[in-house]
């Protein structure tokens, strides 16, 4: 079986089937969650856990991303001025922008972790 890389896999993480894909997806993984994640001998041992981890904290990034945007102008306005806080606004848009493509790569990894197999498309 030829190993496939559906489009939006990550570049740092090998494809699902190929020698040591999967600690390539553990290295990544890491990498995607908060550092206190290393210290967690259970996530580094059991990677497809680690995977759900990494989708769980995306999500929540993705979450707070959105709150940013929904409630910025109104919780900066009394400390900066207005051209500031439409640049936090945005930088909060492109974050929910990076996050989204973040999500679909972490869940693609979960699901090969899981063991689903990607096939070529022509």
């Amino acid at each position: 079986m030829t190993a496939v890389r559906p489009a939006g896999w990550p570049a740092a993480v090998l494809p699902p089937g190929v020698e040591g894909w999967e600690e390539s997806a553990a290295r990544w993984l890491l990498d995607v969650c908060p550092p206190e994640y290393r210290g967690y001998s259970g996530l580094r041992r059991h990677v497809a856990v680690l995977a759900r981890f990494a989708v769980l904290h995306v999500e929540a990034m993705q979450s707070a991303a959105r709150r940013g945007v929904s409630e910025g102008r109104t919780a900066l306005r009394d400390v900066a001025d207005s051209d500031v806080v439409e640049r936090a606004i945005a930088t909060w848009q492109v974050e929910q922008a990076r996050l989204v493509g973040l999500r679909r790569e972490v869940g693609l990894v979960e699901e090969a972790l899981r063991g689903r197999r990607f096939v070529a498309r022509l």
